[in-house]
């Protein structure tokens, strides 16, 4: 799930007023050099694989029982700059070269809070080609999954829409009353985690598998962790491709802004489709089903639908369905025939199933479907709030700012005017961000200040026209601040992210990471999807 998989973080983001803020330097008198922490047991390991165990990483046998697929721990320092302060275990999951064996490609999925883990077992052929030359290895960063997760010890909590300065100011106080259980519950990682942090493990990580340079995939948030590599270990970095890029410089609300304005875009590309093909519940009117849609959910958020055990169904379930099933193309059929049974009949069981785990088309960069089930080992089930939780901690980690109370009481109206005319249907869903990191300590200024002009060998980087999640404005933004070693691939397609859902872009992908055979900055692929 990317930056944008922020209902439900809210509480998390609130709830840590008085968490210390992690420490990323140690301090030295004025006019010496820091002394630097002794490392060298960490980047002397070499990570001891076996096979996968279903008690351990509660995984199917399937995975358990290939040959091919191998499970291991990677143990790094909690705090780099103190690193005698406690350790964290990254869990580990490689899919072994089928071939002759060229190195390891490290992967990630996105979010931030999406599993490794469990995402790579979910589809372990899903890498084709790359997997006969590259061992395949996915990971847990800290706070995710298996690598000692954070939570608030239960579910996530989802804040009620906010329309004034007087409920926001009702939010945040409630909101305000998880933080003891935020912190007691996450123990020592939660000041530690971060895109700063888990990019000086991926160098780690990089040694213990035995490469010189560190070859890399990294999907949606994957490509903000990728960059920071880039600009952290430049003289690391092998063959690096960044897949629905995300922003380097953008505050946390206006991300949540550009999300609600993508979102609208890839709902409005969706509904234009169906009222071309026979059959849709919408009509042959593009503008009317814009309108239709509009009013369904407003329907439903004020009348829902209850089923026999008495659970409702609402207007704001259906704008959760919507945003997962945007996210890839091939999930556009089934959520039609979904939505027509709702409209219909008044049955939102199909339209559950498109928008759940194992639905439609492949997973879009936030983590495969099996993650929430994932088990750490030695301790319980992985927290069912882990994922928003990791998430809101992450970017709140990755962003230095931080509104007052005062302020987002003071300009909460102006913005949900913003929001809604960005989208009437997933403004509303997104406004809550603005709260998203109140009451946080500051994060790190590093990625806005200093991830800029990295000097690497060429990185290729794919953007999506119809991306919901992230703009094709932040591919080309992003490139600009990497400078000359950026090399832009155009995707015409929609669905968040371009490998998994384009024939054309796996195919350059794959040329380079195989055969680096970069394709030329600015060339294009176009939308493939039949009509």
């Amino acid at each position: 799930m990317r930056t944008t998989a922020f209902a439900g973080a809210t509480a998390l983001a609130l709830a840590l007023t008085a968490l210390p803020a992690a420490t990323t330097a140690t301090t030295a008198p004025a006019g010496s050099k820091p002394p630097q922490p002794d490392l060298r047991r960490f980047y002397a390991q070499k990570v001891k694989w076996a096979a996968c165990s279903s008690e351990k990483q509660n995984l199917p046998e399937p995975v358990t029982k290939d040959k091919d697929v191998r499970c291991g721990t990677l143990t790094v320092p909690l705090d780099y700059a103190r690193p005698a302060r406690g350790t964290v275990d990254l869990a580990l999951l490689k899919v072994r070269a089928s071939g002759a064996k060229r190195g390891s490609l490290l992967v990630n999925f996105g979010g931030p809070g999406g599993p490794g883990v469990a995402g790579l077992a979910a589809d372990l052929k899903g890498f084709g080609d790359l997997g006969k030359r590259y061992d395949v290895v996915g990971f847990d960063p800290r706070g995710v999954g298996l690598s000692d997760p954070v939570t608030c010890g239960g579910e996530p909590e989802e804040p009620d829409g906010i329309d004034s300065g007087e409920e926001a100011a009702a939010v945040l106080a409630r909101l305000r009353k998880t933080a003891e259980r935020c912190v007691k519950e996450s123990g020592p990682v939660l000041p530690h985690i971060g895109t700063v942090n888990v990019s000086r493990d991926m160098d780690v990580l990089r040694v213990a598998l035995g490469d010189k340079k560190l070859n890399y995939l990294g999907f949606s948030y994957g490509t903000r962790l990728g960059a920071v590599y880039a600009a952290q270990f430049p003289k690391k970095v092998g063959r690096m491709v960044l897949d629905g890029v995300d922003t380097l410089t953008e505050p946390v609300a206006e991300q949540a802004l550009a999300s609600a304005e993508g979102q609208q875009t890839a709902l409005d590309n969706f509904l234009l489709w169906c009222t071309k093909n026979a059959g849709c519940v919408f009509g042959d009117d593009s503008r009317r089903a814009r309108r239709t849609m509009t009013q369904v959910i407003e329907d439903l958020d004020a009348m829902p639908l209850r089923s026999m055990e008495g659970e409702e169904f609402t207007g704001q379930d259906v704008v959760s369905v919507l945003g997962s099933a945007l996210y890839s193309r091939q999930a556009w059929p089934a959520l039609s025939q979904a939505l027509g049974a709702l409209l219909a009949d008044g049955d939102p069981r199909a339209l559950m199933r498109v928008g759940g785990v194992g639905g439609q088309g492949r997973p879009e960069g936030r983590g495969h479907p099996g993650e929430s089930s994932a088990r750490a080992p030695g301790r319980a089930d992985v927290p069912e709030d882990n994922e928003t939780a990791a998430l809101a901690a992450v970017n709140c980690a990755d962003d230095p700012d931080r509104p007052g109370a005062k302020k987002v009481e003071r300009e909460v109206e102006r913005l949900q005017g913003e929001f809604e005319e960005a989208s009437p249907v997933f403004g509303e869903h997104n406004l809550t961000l603005v709260l998203m990191c109140f009451g946080w300590p500051a994060g790190t200024s590093y990625i806005r200040d200093d991830v800029r002009d990295v000097d690497t060998p060429p990185l290729l980087l794919v953007g999506t026209r119809g991306d919901p999640a992230t703009p094709y404005r932040w591919t080309e933004e992003t490139a600009r601040r990497l400078g000359s070693s950026a090399v832009v691939l155009d995707n015409k397609g929609d669905g968040h992210t371009g490998y998994f859902g384009s024939k054309c872009v796996k195919a350059k992908v794959d040329g380079f990471l195989l055969y680096k055979q970069m394709p030329r900055d600015g060339s294009s692929c176009a939308a493939e999807w039949k009509e």
